[in-house]
């Protein structure tokens, strides 16, 4: 179909293949990874990767500002599922000492120890839906269309 001057160029076939792969991959890997994680540790993967980037964080402490981006979650889903760390003693908040804007989401001991054993089957599940059915170079060029897309943590700064 061809577009009009008020409209976008429509998708060629090969890149309607790449815009549905990635859709595809979006929506349904997030699945795939969860449910393990689910299974064996009663977490969601929104809840490990809010526990895995603090437990990585200097000090094992994180802005939850920082916490709701790297776990792509808005502040209010984050500050709910921070709050029930805090009731089993995962996770404490306090006032930024830098900027008391700011609200820091700290690790505790038991926080550290849930996010540790949780961490085996969260790679299991990386490793077998994402990592081996690649080759080094697909791995590579994953990292190169992320950097190119600007979705990367990093790209926080």
């Amino acid at each position: 179909m061809a577009s009009t001057p008020d409209e976008p160029p429509w998708l060629t076939p090969d890149e309607k293949e790449a815009w549905t792969g990635l859709v595809s991959l979006v929506l349904l890997l997030p699945g795939r990874l969860e449910a393990p994680l689910q299974h064996e540790s009663g977490l969601s993967l929104f809840e490990y990767l809010a526990l895995s980037h603090i437990s990585e964080a200097p000090g094992r402490r994180l802005r939850m500002s920082e916490l709701a981006y790297l776990a792509n979650g808005s502040l209010s889903r984050l500050s709910n599922v921070v709050k029930r760390f805090e009731q089993r003693g995962w996770v404490e908040r306090s006032p930024d000492p830098e900027d008391g804007r700011y609200t820091i989401a700290a690790l505790t001991d038991a926080g550290y120890e849930v996010v540790v054993a949780a961490a085996p089957t969260h790679v299991r599940s990386v490793r077998r839906f994402v990592l081996d059915p690649l080759t080094a170079a697909d791995q590579k060029a994953l990292a190169r269309i992320a950097a190119k897309l600007r979705i990367r943590p990093v790209d926080l700064a």
